[in-house]
């Protein structure tokens, strides 16, 4: 049971030691992020439906 405990202690210590981003840098990191998924979706929906229009016209349905 104490090593429980000391594992919870040392998780603690640790989590002190943790350098957290200020708002505004989590807020452009957010931005960042939602951008890029934005930005993959609309490539891979492109792609998907290119190679879609592709198979059809090849297999001339």
């Amino acid at each position: 049971m104490s090593s429980i405990t000391q594992f919870f202690r040392n998780v603690s210590t640790e989590m002190r030691k943790v350098s957290w981003p200020k708002r505004k840098e989590l807020t452009g990191y957010t931005i960042t992020v939602i951008t890029t998924v934005i930005i993959l979706a609309l490539f891979f929906a492109g792609v998907d439906l290119v190679i879609s229009k592709s198979i059809r016209l090849i297999l001339g349905l």
